[in-house]
């Protein structure tokens, strides 16, 4: 599933912006639908939402499917990342004009033996720590160019020590919407 990016009219992403404008503006949601034969599969999902200029807004997911479908996976992360991202207060409804989404459909993990089986522009990782601690890093993110920067970043959301810690690396590939 390499990460291509899709046009504005995407299926996903207008599920995600509905979603999103409806939840911001009136506190409901759409319908959890998308057309015949897209997005029936199950998978893990993130909404990422930027502002004009570019900037992080929000962004929440999921490893693995959480929801039936796809479809509801990206109504639930979409709101998520709309209101609950931590870092962030939740979004106004003067700050839907210009607001750019991206849905992520994330491929399955497979474990990494080696640390060249990375490449930031095209996989994803996960790292998890043998206490249960655990953090992902989507790929092809602006400012993450090498394996050691994708890696360390990840630690760092994990509160993983890659000095101290024991941890497992796992690689994913996206399907990207935009």
């Amino acid at each position: 599933m390499e990460g291509t990016p899709k046009t504005a009219a995407d299926p996903l992403v207008d599920l995600a912006r509905r979603t999103v404008e409806s939840y911001v503006r009136s506190g409901t949601t759409p319908p959890a639908e998308l057309p015949a034969g897209v997005g029936l599969e199950r998978s893990g999902v993130f909404v990422s939402l930027h502002l004009p200029d570019g900037s992080l807004r929000g962004c929440i997911g999921t490893v693995g499917s959480t929801r039936p479908d796809v479809a509801q996976e990206i109504v639930n992360n979409a709101v998520c990342a709309a209101t609950r991202d931590p870092r962030f207060p939740p979004l106004r409804p003067e700050e839907l004009p210009g607001l750019d989404i991206s849905v992520d459909v994330l491929g399955r993990p497979e474990p990494v033996e080696d640390i060249t089986e990375l490449d930031p522009k095209r996989y994803g990782i996960i790292i998890k720590a043998a206490d249960g601690r655990q953090a992902l890093l989507l790929p092809d993110l602006e400012g993450v160019d090498t394996v050691q920067q994708q890696i360390s970043i990840t630690c760092r959301k994990g509160y993983i020590d890659p000095e101290r810690d024991n941890y497992d690396i796992f690689r994913f590939e996206v399907e990207r919407h935009h």
